[in-house]
């Protein structure tokens, strides 16, 4: 598939509306679901997708904000801060000046690939300088495992020889293609170590798992670890909304991606669940054990489209299309009557991908369609 030049946008009717909703002029990306928040992983999947239809301004207007409001005005310094908003004191700034890992790969993706395209060396020297602080600052030798990413920089050690993984945060053909134009960086290493963060009994993908000398085991949130009361159990780990896309990653990988084949063996629980239940599950535990009720959200059917495909279950994919498509709301053009700013995400990722809008070749590189 030949790549396009970028030069004019294409049209997209659904990033089209999810503009209208989730952008505003300056490039910043608003989730009206908590307090009009914006993250550095929002401002991500917007360049990615403002470059998949070629629009440099919108493009320009993202990288901006981003850089002037999340990385203290300087991308190839500083890591993006993780959350920006309105802080309780009434100001609008950075909330939570911890970077997050998945952002910070599919940024430094997404202005790469844009400095390829668009022959834009400063893109390319932006995305190429933030690849070089991730591999810096959030990749780390864990005993037991090997080279991993961390979520970020502070708060996912727990102890001299443990440290928590998000699996969610190494989509495969990232690491590719990183491993591709740094030969000499992590990434091939870090791809190495994935299938393994997916080890599960029940051979779903779990949110959090702990990684340490004695292996992998499946773990409740950092977050609400740090601050479990003395004595107080810990919640169940589980595989649910960051989990989700580890499965969309994988589907959208080119198959020859290094580690993709132990990627999907370590995923086939999802595919066994789908040929008896109708749609994914919004929690299961690590034995396959699902936890919640079956209201699946709208983006989880999105996301598991092209996981099926790439096992060719076409007839499973196409269940989850016609359940997706009878949820597209006619007059706001997004999915779900109350449409969630994640939904519409995963959503989007799927559906350029199935109709091809974007394809990632086995190293990773994007191609565009004309």
């Amino acid at each position: 598939m030949a790549l396009s030049s970028g030069c004019r946008a294409q049209s997209w009717p659904l990033w089209e509306s999810y503009t209208k909703v989730y952008l505003d002029g300056q490039g910043r990306v608003i989730d009206h679901s908590v307090g009009d928040m914006t993250t550095s992983e929002g401002e991500a999947y917007a360049m990615f997708f403002s470059l998949v239809v070629g629009d440099r301004n919108r493009f320009e207007k993202l990288v901006s904000w981003t850089e002037a409001n999340l990385a203290q005005g300087d991308l190839t310094a500083h890591l993006p801060a993780w959350s920006w908003g309105k802080a309780p004191d009434g100001t609008w700034r950075v909330l939570d000046a911890n970077p997050a890992s998945d952002a910070d790969l599919w940024m430094a993706y997404s202005l790469c690939e844009a400095g390829r395209i668009w022959d834009m060396p400063r893109y390319s020297a932006l995305g190429r300088a933030l690849a070089k602080q991730i591999a810096a600052h959030e990749v780390v030798l864990a005993d037991g495992v090997g080279t991993v990413l961390i979520p970020g920089p502070a708060g996912f050690h727990p102890s001299d020889t443990a440290y928590y993984v998000n699996p969610s945060y190494m989509p495969p053909m990232l690491l590719a293609y990183f491993a591709h134009i740094d030969k000499n960086g992590p990434w091939m290493e870090i791809a190495g170590s994935l299938p393994l963060t997916l080890n599960s009994p029940g051979h779903f993908a779990m949110d959090w798992v702990a990684v340490s000398e004695a292996g992998v085991q499946a773990s409740a949130p950092p977050a609400i670890l740090a601050n479990l009361p003395a004595g107080q159990t810990p919640p169940t780990p589980v595989g649910s909304y960051d989990a989700i896309r580890v499965y969309l990653w994988a589907g959208m990988s080119d198959p020859k991606t290094p580690q993709l084949d132990r990627v999907m063996s370590s995923l086939r629980g999802m595919a066994l669940y789908l040929k008896t239940n109708p749609n994914p599950p919004e929690k299961v535990d690590p034995n396959g054990n699902v936890l919640a009720s079956p209201n699946w959200p709208l983006g989880f059917s999105a996301a598991v489209i092209p996981y099926l495909n790439a096992q060719g279950l076409k007839g499973l994919a196409e269940a989850q299309k016609t359940r997706l498509a009878g949820e597209l709301d006619p007059k706001s053009g997004l999915y779900g009557k109350q449409a969630y700013y994640y939904d519409q995400n995963l959503a989007l990722f799927e559906q350029g991908f199935v109709e091809k809008r974007f394809l990632f070749s086995r190293n990773g590189e994007l191609q565009l369609r004309k």
